[in-house]
Parts: C-alpha cells; sequence; structure tokens
C-alpha cells in the first residue's frame, strides 16, 4: 500500500463504506481497510485513497460528509 494513503477513519463500518461511495462519485477510487478485531468490539475502519488523490479526497470528505 505504498501508493495509498488514509484519509479517514472511523469505528462504523458503515461510516466508512458512505466515505467510500462518496469519493467514488468524483471518481477517486478509494479501499476500505477493516482494522477492527473479531472477537472483541474494539478497531476501526480506515479509507484509503491513492496518494495523488489525497488532498482532493480530504477536500470532498470536509465539504459533503458530515454524520452529527
Amino acid at each position: 500500500m505504498n501508493n495509498w494513503q488514509k484519509v479517514y477513519t472511523t469505528p462504523n463500518g458503515h461510516q466508512a463504506e458512505i466515505v467510500k461511495a462518496v469519493l467514488e462519485t468524483h471518481e477517486l477510487p478509494a479501499v476500505v481497510m477493516n482494522r477492527k478485531d473479531s472477537s472483541y468490539l474494539f478497531g476501526y475502519f480506515e479509507v484509503f485513497v491513492n496518494t495523488e488523490d489525497a488532498t482532493t479526497a480530504l477536500k470532498v470528505i470536509a465539504d459533503e460528509i458530515n454524520f452529527e
């Protein structure tokens, strides 16, 4: 994953998938890494994009996504 940069972290898998979907609508390929332990309820999900798309992805996330 040398060409990938983390742009979002959350404990909720559905939020990570929403972020991925929004990024993909802007033609920014994204992947979700599940870092949640399967035996215990701790861990998190991370959304990664290509390094060259990271600045644009962070702007899209800031401008278009609000989970509050």
